[in-house]
């Protein structure tokens, strides 16, 4: 698909996760054993032929910057397009802009020198499996100014109580953005926009001082726009809170929800780390455990996800938990509705116990 390029706005996504974006960006937090949150925003972009993807990020983005690299894993280390990660750049002594638009306005080179003559702009928050490129055909059919990409949720949750949510009519195209919080539709955070109306809504939104090109160019204009919704059928997740993202991972010990997400006609990418297997010692017990490369199991996991490098000594007991990255759970260790970031040691016979609706969350490289 040579026809559009790709934005991935990170400026209004905060510390949501509390202790996991003590040092990192919310996009950066790993998820579902071996991916960070951005790589479903990037694989959708990728798997639709989107070769010009440039990722704008305010702070923390270190974490971001690593995990990305040249973009290689999303087929977007090329001699033309490819991935452009564009931290603040606020030099131009004339700019009066704010908020997102000022990504926008000192980046007009990204957009201008691209050839496509539409964009896909995009958060990190919705994990799913989206098919942009019929989402894309879709607005091309409507002849639609804005194609919102939706997804309806038979039961609403927590986390849907802070999306904004959408009603339209029975062509589909969007009579009024709501927050009302028995609204089953929900707006993904993603939509398709041709270039120019784009450019002309930025300068618009800058000249009378707004800060958001979403809702002061397109929310606020909806009745001056022709604002169409693709519904997304497939799994799909919020990730806005450390409650949600506890219970999103843990729900992907489903298989049957594993699959929705990752086994379908599209691929979710991440960076490639080459690691041994799991090593498992004889004489131990793992039931329905997401266990990743390179972990080495000496004691029990259960109901858990255990990312990269993992150890766990003798006698350590983990349930219902979220172990990241090159962990060491030291003998007699117990651990029990956690969520414990990368590079932590658990000393010996620590005992942590969380709650289901409420995570015990603890920060990377810490020792406890």
């Amino acid at each position: 698909m040579t026809g559009m390029m790709g934005v991935v706005n990170l400026d209004a996504e905060y510390d949501f996760l509390q202790e996991l974006t003590y040092f990192r960006c919310g996009a950066a937090v790993p998820f579902a054993g071996r991916y960070r949150l951005i790589d479903f925003t990037l694989s959708n972009m990728s798997n639709a032929g989107i070769r010009e993807i440039a990722v704008f990020t305010r702070n923390k983005y270190r974490s971001l910057m690593d995990h990305l690299g040249t973009g290689a894993e999303w087929d977007l280390d090329r001699k033309r397009g490819g991935l452009f990660i564009l931290p603040p750049d606020w030099n131009d002594p004339s700019d009066v802009s704010k908020g997102d638009l000022q990504h926008y306005h000192n980046n007009r080179d990204f957009f201008s020198r691209g050839n496509p003559q539409y964009i896909c702009i995009s958060g990190s928050q919705f994990i799913s499996n989206i098919s942009v490129r019929e989402a894309f055909r879709h607005h091309l059919q409507t002849e639609a100014d804005v194609t919102l990409i939706t997804k309806t949720f038979p039961v609403l949750e927590n986390e849907h109580n802070h999306c904004l949510k959408v009603e339209y009519d029975e062509q589909g195209w969007v009579s009024a953005f709501t927050n009302d919080k028995t609204n089953p539709t929900v707006y993904s955070g993603v939509y398709i926009i041709g270039k120019k109306l784009f450019l002309d809504l930025v300068e618009e939104c800058i000249s009378r001082g707004k800060t958001s090109l979403f809702q002061d160019g397109i929310k606020d204009n909806l009745s001056k726009l022709h604002v169409q919704t693709y519904h997304h059928t497939g799994y799909s997740s919020v990730i806005n809170s450390l409650e949600s993202y506890y219970k999103h991972n843990m729900r992907l010990l489903d298989s049957e929800n594993y699959r929705k997400l990752f086994f379908t006609d599209q691929l979710i990418y991440t960076k490639v780390k080459d690691e041994p297997p799991a090593k498992y010692n004889s004489h131990i017990e793992v039931k329905n455990s997401l266990i990743a490369n390179g972990c080495v199991i000496k004691g029990e996991v259960e109901n858990s996800i255990l990312f990269r490098g993992v150890k766990v000594d003798s006698g350590a007991s983990i349930k219902n938990s979220i172990i990241m990255q090159r962990c060491h759970i030291e003998e007699g260790a117990v651990l029990e509705d956690v969520i414990i970031d990368k590079d932590v040691r658990v000393s010996k016979t620590r005992t942590l116990i969380g709650a289901k609706e409420q995570p015990y969350a603890i920060a990377k490289r810490s020792s406890i």
